[in-house]
């Protein structure tokens, strides 16, 4: 699997992505950047569809995806064929989004105050695997939501 990681952002969201992607190329990723790099208005259902499409046509890690609340852009996210979007909270929902969920993408607000950072809860997703067993089947009845 690349170690490339892409990311996508609204103008809710600029200093968070900027941070993240600080975070992830001093721990050696690649980050293929799809945000806007300042404030500029644009609609967040556009970048999450950008994003997810590449996403699923090319090789990375995993997707993010950054609004101002996370919530709308994970919601438009949600709507693609093939992702499965987290909205975690904390560190133990980051590890489950993955561990439980295989989630491919996670989305984050630019304008909430979490209680564990978010380049903490990105690296807990990373370093998490997909425990499979009993939740691949849980999975694939997500998938099977699309159809």
């Amino acid at each position: 699997m690349s170690e490339t990681i892409i990311i996508g952002n609204d103008h809710g969201a600029v200093e968070l992505k900027n941070a993240i992607v600080a975070h992830l190329t001093g721990k050696g990723f690649e980050v293929k950047d799809l945000g806007v790099g300042e404030e500029e208005a644009v609609d967040y259902p556009d970048k999450a569809e950008e994003l997810c499409r590449e996403l699923l046509a090319g090789d990375y890690k995993f997707g993010i995806l950054l609004c101002g609340t996370g919530i709308g852009i994970s919601i438009s996210a949600n709507k693609i064929d093939g992702i499965r979007c987290a909205l975690p909270q904390d560190l133990f929902a980051a590890e489950m989004s993955k561990l439980h969920n295989n989630a491919n993408v996670i989305a984050f607000g630019g304008r909430i105050a979490y209680k564990d950072s978010v380049t903490d809860m990105i690296d807990k997703f990373m370093e998490t695997d997909f425990e499979g067993g009993r939740h691949d089947r849980r999975v694939d009845k997500i998938m099977d939501l699309e159809k």
